[in-house]
């Protein structure tokens, strides 16, 4: 009965060569050793255990009150009881998602006649590992058929977010053609009958405004992510970073998802670049606002006493943190929430009335934020209405 008992319960490498392997059964209760050679075939296994000899000995109790099992050494990957997030990924509803996605995809690409070498790298790699479905796949195939977007699809970020958003380059047009006019007519609002005395500052947060209209729209904008992961030696940081979404509140494909700490650091991410964004041009908005005051005091001697120059260091770094700070919630929240988590479902078959509606969205966006940086510069004094200069000068 030992020796049967050692039959059923040995678990023997597949992969080992047609040699000779050692059979050591042990009974606790007796001191006798059997000792059986047998010819195995050539199988396949992970376990594979490499000695000179080209033998495997394995120590199986064939006692009744044994485990049963080889369970005396750790497995090859080792660490019981830590983080098995990358020993697991080909186990439970990970595995599943990823095999839908590329089931998915293979289907799309055999309906279209594609082979994955005709996709650009990153998008190939990651139908390859299951890391978008077949919809992203399809999105693609259309959009490719443009030549105008299958240009566009050529550059790695506008690929990212037209896959995740093909109304994308739609809503970078709202913004900057719109933007000029929304925010000129907010700084009528709130300066109203000294808008053409205040026409230099007015000018400078238009300028600032266009110039970061772009990046409003770029950089929280929810994308497809195809980026390579990063290199091994990559700090912790840098690899968590690398991971964060685009946009805090946007939807995960299926077989993603992200925490509430990634979607945190994604706050903080395109805070830190808009607030570099915003520093750059509100540098170049102040710059042209002095030259321009500069020329006017030049024609008009009776206008240097009424218009000073703009403090270009404080202008700047005030809109810098405005941009990462206002302007990167508030435009987070519009397209993750407000676009694709609400108008996007509701109207995902009605294209125009879908951009109607996100163009008046962005549009009172726009105009929110020009009010709010008026009453935020007045606020922290790096501009004064024109009674508070009068007052001033008098």
């Amino acid at each position: 009965m030992a020796i049967a008992a050692c039959f059923f319960t040995a678990s023997i490498p597949n992969n080992t060569n047609p040699k000779l392997i050692n059979l050591r059964s042990f009974n606790p209760s007796s001191s006798l050793h059997l000792h059986l050679r047998l010819p195995l075939p050539p199988l396949s296994s992970p376990l594979r255990h490499q000695h000179n000899n080209h033998r495997l000995p394995l120590f199986i109790p064939c006692s009744s009150g044994g485990d049963g099992g080889i369970n005396h050494h750790p497995p090859p990957s080792g660490g019981g009881g830590g983080d098995n997030s990358d020993d697991n990924s080909h186990n439970g509803d990970g595995d599943s998602a990823e095999d839908k996605n590329r089931g998915e995809a293979m289907v799309v690409l055999a309906e279209a006649k594609r082979s994955l070498e005709s996709f650009p790298k990153d998008l190939a790699a990651a139908i390859q590992a299951g890391k978008i479905p077949g919809s992203v796949v399809s999105r693609f195939l259309e959009l490719e058929e443009s030549r105008f977007f299958g240009w566009l699809m050529q550059f790695d970020g506008f690929r990212e977010r037209l896959l995740a958003d093909d109304l994308f380059f739609a809503k970078v047009g709202m913004e900057c053609f719109v933007g000029m006019f929304t925010k000129t007519a907010a700084e009528y609002e709130r300066r109203r009958e000294n808008f053409f005395n205040e026409l230099e500052v007015v000018f400078a947060d238009v300028v600032m405004a266009i110039i970061a209209d772009f990046m409003l729209v770029y950089l929280p904008a929810p994308t497809v992510s195809l980026r390579p992961p990063l290199a091994g030696n990559a700090g912790s940081f840098a690899k968590f970073l690398h991971n964060c979404p685009d946009n805090a509140f946007q939807v995960a494909l299926a077989g993603t998802s992200y925490s509430l700490l990634q979607r945190l650091g994604a706050i903080a991410r395109n805070g830190a670049k808009l607030f570099a964004v915003g520093t750059a041009s509100s540098l170049v908005g102040t710059a042209v606002t002095n030259a321009l005051i500069n020329a006017r005091k030049a024609v008009d001697k009776s206008a240097t006493g009424e218009v000073e120059n703009v403090p270009v260091l404080s202008t700047s770094v005030a809109y810098g943190v405005y941009m990462a700070v206002s302007s990167n919630l508030r435009y987070q929240i519009l397209a993750g929430v407000i676009e694709q988590r609400i108008l996007e479902p509701m109207l995902h078959q009605h294209k125009i009335m879908l951009s109607a509606l996100s163009f008046a969205v962005r549009t009172g966006n726009t105009f929110l934020g020009s009010l709010l940086w008026v009453d935020y510069a007045r606020m922290i004094g790096i501009q004064k209405a024109q009674e508070e200069h009068k007052e001033l000068t008098d």
